[in-house]
């Protein structure tokens, strides 16, 4: 799957999920919030993450009866490979060194 289809703050939360090990919606948010230096309320977050585990992106789990975690899915892995060529390709590997 492209992220071309995806919304900017959709692939935001995909990079985030995809760097901490299995992060609540709360936790993703506090990342966002710190790094974007903008507010992100619950009725933004949830339908967001909602979407990216619906295409497959992201998987949802149960840590407690109140508590879910997401996890980064291979395909969600694997697009952002693909996006990260991509970029590569326009920015050259002066900002993005290979790993």
């Amino acid at each position: 799957m492209s992220l071309f289809t995806l919304t900017g703050f959709q692939r935001d939360l995909l990079v985030v999920i995809s760097g901490l090990d299995q992060p609540s919606g709360q936790t993703i948010k506090e990342h966002i919030e710190a790094d974007a230096d903008l507010e992100v309320n619950h009725g933004r977050l949830y339908p967001n993450l909602d979407t990216l585990v619906d295409r497959g992106l992201v998987e949802k789990g149960t840590l407690d009866r109140r508590t879910n975690y997401y996890a980064i899915s291979e395909e969600g892995e694997a697009a952002l490979e693909e996006r990260l060529a991509w970029e590569r390709e326009y920015v050259g590997e002066r900002i993005l060194p290979d790993q």
